[in-house]
């Protein structure tokens, strides 16, 4: 569901964006993160795996599929040339930030990503769900312990102090295993994070947020793709399209509420420039365009991951106010203008 008057984003202190692999920053938070870097106001980016397991788009770097070291290692490329297009200059892996004190036989070494298996009807992608891979290596990220992994990101929350956290809602965005641990890392953390540490005082940010779409708002996206590619504007070539009624992803059918609205068409090259950068993860990225009047900037491109199905690229995100126990504050949030 939508609030009645959700309220613009005004970047106001520090950003910290927490996500799964290398490009999910741009798919669901590119907007966010290049409007924030460029009102001057700090961003970081904790990732929390390198995509190891990632399917792999051309036959120029397909060689890479399969071979984890040598994919992740391009993907940090990939993602460093990203983060210089949005502008953020703060990152860092999940696994490299300070452990916390346990017995290092207790700590992992490196947080791999999880991989992922479509479920549902249709074929990959058009159920709009994931699940567990078949085989889900021993160094996955979701095989690790979640206090270990809450408990790195909590001491870096009471160090940045960050105004604002965004991750992803409970559902991981379509259900990939690693999404749905990440927001499971990041509300633990904010848990853990609201009392000191033995170095750090407790730190609970006035904001944190979930990335949603509106269930209309995706289906209208999606309706206006297809006119696009009827009407000549969005070669679709042997792309799938998904069906405007069809299934809904975990982050357009949860009951959110909007509390926050960003209108991504100012930062939208510097999106597009972050897009284009994770080639082996993303194409047939094209932008479409429209008049100011109605909805018509709902849509303001498409593009196809390694499935193939070509989705419309939102000109505006949807941020929506975390709850349960670990949410944080429930007061009108300092960061947005109503």
């Amino acid at each position: 569901m939508t609030d009645p008057s959700p309220a613009p984003v005004v970047p106001h202190g520090r950003l910290l964006v927490v996500h799964a692999h290398p490009d999910d920053e741009t798919l669901a938070t590119g907007g966010l993160l290049a409007a924030w870097a460029a009102s001057g106001e700090p961003v970081t980016l904790v990732t929390c795996t390198r995509g190891e397991r990632g399917e792999v788009i051309g036959d120029e770097l397909a060689h890479l599929e399969g071979d984890g070291p040598r994919l992740a290692a391009h993907r940090e490329t990939e993602l460093a040339a990203a983060l210089r297009a949005l502008g953020v200059q703060d990152h860092a892996f999940l696994d490299e930030l300070p452990p916390p004190a346990l017995p290092p036989a207790a700590l992992a070494a490196r947080y791999e990503d999880s991989g992922m298996a479509w479920v549902g009807a249709g074929g990959a992608g058009l159920s709009g769900r994931a699940g567990a891979a078949e085989v889900v290596p021993p160094d996955a990220l979701v095989a690790g312990a979640l206090d270990e992994q809450g408990s790195r990101l909590a001491e870096l929350v009471r160090v940045l102090r960050p105004s604002t956290v965004v991750t992803y809602e409970p559902g991981g965005g379509y259900g990939h295993p690693d999404h749905v641990r990440a927001h499971q890392i990041a509300m633990r953390a904010l848990e853990l994070a609201s009392e000191p540490s033995e170095t750090s005082p407790g730190h609970q940010p006035a904001d944190v947020w979930w990335t949603v779409v509106p269930a209309g708002v995706l289906r209208r996206g999606r309706a206006q793709l297809v006119d696009a590619v009827d009407a000549g504007l969005v070669p679709a070539g042997p792309a799938t399209l998904v069906d405007p009624d069809g299934p809904l992803p975990a982050v357009a059918a949860g009951d959110h509420a909007v509390v926050a609205v960003l209108d991504a068409r100012p930062v939208l090259d510097r999106v597009e420039g972050a897009l284009r950068a994770h080639a082996t993860q993303v194409h047939r990225l094209v932008r479409v365009r429209h008049s100011a009047s109605g909805d018509d900037h709902v849509l303001v491109g498409a593009y196809a991951l390694s499935n193939d199905v070509l989705v419309p690229w939102l000109g505006t995100e949807f941020y929506a106010r975390a709850t349960g126990p670990d949410a944080g504050p429930s007061q009108p949030v300092p960061s947005v203008e109503r």
